[in-house]
Parts: C-alpha cells; sequence; structure tokens
C-alpha cells in the first residue's frame, strides 16, 4: 500500500514552483533522487549520456549515474570506448534522466573531466569480480572476430587472479559533467508541461520558467 501510495502522489504532483525549488540545482536535484529511490524504480541511476566527435556528429547511450556532489554527475567507463575517445575530441556532454513512472524528467549539459586516478582507484575495487575481469578483457567499440574470443580472454584473466581482483586498467576510470545547464521537467495537464531551468551566468545559478 505505502508503494502504490507513493507511486500515485509523484505522479499526481502539484505544478513546480519556483519558490519551492533549491536555489542550488544540485541540491534540487538530490531531491528528486531520493524521491525515485523511495519510489523504487528500476535503476533510477541510468542516464542517457551524448556525446559528439569535434565534426560534430552526435552519439548517444545508456550508462549509470555512480555519484553526485558539488563537482557534479560521476560516471565511470572505459576511456578507450567511443564515449572516451570523443570526450577526448570535444569534452562535453549531455545527460538525460527520464523517469516515467514519476512523470519526470532532468536534462542536464556541461563540461567533462576526468576523475583523480586514486578515486577512479578506490570506485573500482567496489566492483564485483567478474566486473573487474571483464574491464580488461573487453576492448569496449571495438570490432572484435567472435564471443568465444571475448569468452577465452576472460578466462585466461580469472585464472591469472585466483586469489583476487585485477588492478584498475589504465584505460578505464571516472568522468564528472561540470553542469552548466540543469533543466527539471514535469509532465502537465493537456501538456502544458512545467519545464524549471537552471542556467550558469558568472558563476551564479538563474532560475527561469520554459515554455513546453
Amino acid at each position: 500500500m505505502f508503494l502504490v501510495a507513493l507511486h500515485w502522489n509523484l505522479t499526481q504532483s502539484p505544478r513546480l514552483s519556483e519558490r519551492t525549488f533549491h536555489p542550488d540545482p544540485i541540491q534540487q536535484f538530490r531531491r528528486w533522487f531520493r524521491a525515485v529511490e523511495r519510489a523504487r524504480l528500476t535503476e533510477p541511476n541510468a542516464m542517457t549520456l551524448a556525446t559528439t566527435k569535434r565534426s560534430g556528429r552526435p552519439s548517444a547511450r545508456m550508462v549509470l549515474l555512480k555519484g553526485v556532489d558539488k563537482r557534479g554527475f560521476l560516471f565511470f567507463t572505459n576511456y578507450e570506448s567511443r564515449k572516451g575517445r570523443e570526450l577526448t575530441e570535444n569534452p562535453y556532454a549531455a545527460l538525460v534522466f527520464y523517469w516515467r513512472e514519476v512523470n519526470r524528467q532532468v536534462r542536464i549539459t556541461g563540461r567533462v573531466s576526468k576523475l583523480p586516478a586514486a578515486e577512479s582507484d578506490a570506485y573500482f575495487a567496489t566492483r564485483p569480480l567478474g566486473s573487474r575481469l571483464a574491464a580488461l578483457a573487453s576492448r569496449q567499440s571495438f570490432v572484435i572476430p567472435s564471443c568465444a574470443v571475448l569468452e577465452a580472454r576472460f578466462a585466461e584473466l580469472a585464472s591469472g587472479y585466483p586469489n583476487g581482483g585485477p588492478p584498475r586498467p589504465i584505460n578505464w576510470g571516472g568522468y564528472c559533467v561540470h553542469p552548466d545547464e540543469i533543466e527539471f521537467w514535469q509532465r502537465g495537464p493537456n501538456r502544458l508541461h512545467d519545464r524549471l531551468r537552471y542556467r550558469k551566468s558568472r558563476g551564479a545559478w538563474i532560475l527561469e520558467r520554459l515554455s513546453p
């Protein structure tokens, strides 16, 4: 009954109000994220990550948010993957969280930087052994001849670390998206959706309403 009631309350939320939004968009994001965690949605930290080559040709994929702090939004991946190569060429990205069950969405854009090596080491050590071995076995985004080749490489690595996991490979680690714009969207009646956008201007956040 609690989950049903919580779901109804979220999906029947009143119109978004500038008066009740936190002055800091990171804190406002945390409010919304805590709400979807309490609603027990499936992978509420799943987000679309869009990157572009220097030429401007875009690509997008789903990744998992692994942290949010005063710096921004954190995720981890292979630096030599397509997204990693594109972030090297053009260190800017866009993120989208879409929580259909509660009729809410968050869009983020900003500059991207690599996390310190020590921070990537610490996170890598918390991953399941299979995930750590896979990070070494896979040349993410590169063509391979068959699944068998990948599985053989995985088995070889597993036998090479019988007493513990491997260290973090140097081509794997974390990124931070440092936001300069964050938009909070909520479904409204008759498609008159709420859109409240924070944008950074001269180091300060400005909150403004957008037409749907």
